[in-house]
């Protein structure tokens, strides 16, 4: 599948981090992951963190699928609103989810202090506007909820929402926890400090086939070379669907824009991550060297064709609505791409097991929440194969 566009910004800066041999012989390991991508390296990280011995496996080079195109917001919001997902999931489920998803932005954190990666992460608050009034009654609704399960937040009326950031919207959501992350480095920083105790990472490796033996999995590569595991993990991404006999996600293409460094100190109220209620939504982030990424403009179509030829036009739109938040800040764009992401009917990651495939597990984030998920698929995979109860598994699994 192709998952994305040429040019995104994280390739662009950091170039190839890191080179990874292909698997050259048959190998037996413990744990096998297949996704090279941050899902993967999370993943393999925590697992090996726990003591067991891990292979990754990827077939292009490590970091460089969606990874390499992700603009990288950190946040406990999930795409559907609280208030939605209460009457989908209930209340005590869905306000859990939102809860993990706070949890796992400090639960980063801590892993890039440990890998001496600080710079990776940079926290702030995030806020949501109300993008018309039709939308501040429903945003409302949302506060409270949000209110309700104890997540800090503010209400920020018309007048509040032009001081602090300087546009006119009808009300909005300023929530004191969010963050963002150079996604595609910290890949690398993870996978290198397994490699440093005993992880094999392999990129250019690709699986053609997986057989399922009473005792584990035995994986053939595209070059002809075998791997026997006690354990599967599959942590591709959006190319994970082609592993699982039923429909799990809807493909839409979004796109994304990045300007020069901007001499301005504090771009807006605490550079915080910017989002809007309209469906698709345009967000905002800034960058550690002062460059703003603004994203958004979705399609409903995950064409490669067709979403490259929309990458001007959609460059443009983004341009254009910068400049309606933001007329006095300068933006030039500097690159410009597009990627493939994927969504699921109540907006929550799937993770755990399928009867189809044993010995097998499935860490797959989606939406804008894909590196807050898949730290939670790690920590819930961790307690499965630990023999742990995890009682958080059941709100993401494939049954649900």
């Amino acid at each position: 599948m192709d998952l994305r566009s040429n040019g995104p910004f994280w390739l662009l800066k950091h170039g190839i981090i890191k080179s990874y041999p292909s698997l050259q012989k048959n190998v037996t390991t413990e744990i096998a992951v297949i996704g090279g991508g941050i899902s993967g390296a999370l993943t393999a990280w925590h697992l090996q963190q726990v003591g067991f011995d891990v292979l990754v496996l990827d077939r292009r080079h490590i970091g460089m699928g969606s990874t390499a195109a992700s603009t990288a917001l950190l946040q406990y919001e999930i795409d559907t609103p609280l208030r939605e997902l209460v009457k989908l999931r209930g209340e005590k489920d869905a306000i859990k989810s939102y809860e993990l998803c706070l949890k796992s932005i400090t639960d980063i954190k801590n892993i890039c202090s440990k890998l001496n990666a600080k710079k990776l992460f940079i926290p702030s608050p995030s806020f949501q506007f109300a993008s018309y009034k039709k939308d501040k009654d429903p945003l409302w609704e949302e506060f409270e909820w949000r209110k309700k399960a104890g997540i800090e937040i503010e209400w920020l009326e018309e007048k509040d929402v032009l001081d602090k950031f300087g546009f006119s919207k009808p009300a909005g959501i300023l929530s004191a926890t969010g963050a963002s992350l150079d996604a595609y480095a910290l890949t690398h920083k993870l996978l290198n400090d397994g490699q440093l105790k005993g992880m094999q990472v392999c990129d250019h490796t690709e699986i053609v086939s997986i057989r399922h033996k009473k005792r584990g999995v035995e994986l053939l590569t595209g070059d002809g070379k075998r791997i026997k595991a006690r354990k599967l993990i599959i942590a591709c991404g959006y190319e994970s669907q082609q592993y699982i006999p039923f429909k799990i996600q809807e493909l839409q293409s979004t796109f994304a824009i990045i300007s020069e460094p901007v001499a301005i100190q504090e771009l807006w109220y605490k550079d915080s991550l910017i989002w809007e209620t309209s469906t698709p939504y345009l967000y905002l982030r800034t960058t550690e060297d002062k460059r703003i990424i603004i994203g958004g403009k979705d399609i409903d179509s995950s064409d490669p064709n067709k979403r490259d030829k929309y990458i001007n036009i959609k460059s443009k739109d983004l341009e254009k609505s910068f400049a309606k938040l933001f007329p006095s800040i300068p933006f030039k764009t500097d690159f410009r791409w597009a990627g493939t992401f994927a969504s699921t009917i109540d907006g929550l990651p799937y993770i755990g097991a399928i009867r189809q495939r044993p010995h097998t597990l499935f860490a797959l984030g989606f939406g804008g929440n894909g590196i807050t998920f898949s730290i939670i698929a790690a920590q819930i995979i961790c307690d499965l194969l630990k023999n742990k109860n995890n009682k958080d598994a059941r709100l993401f699994s494939f049954n649900r």
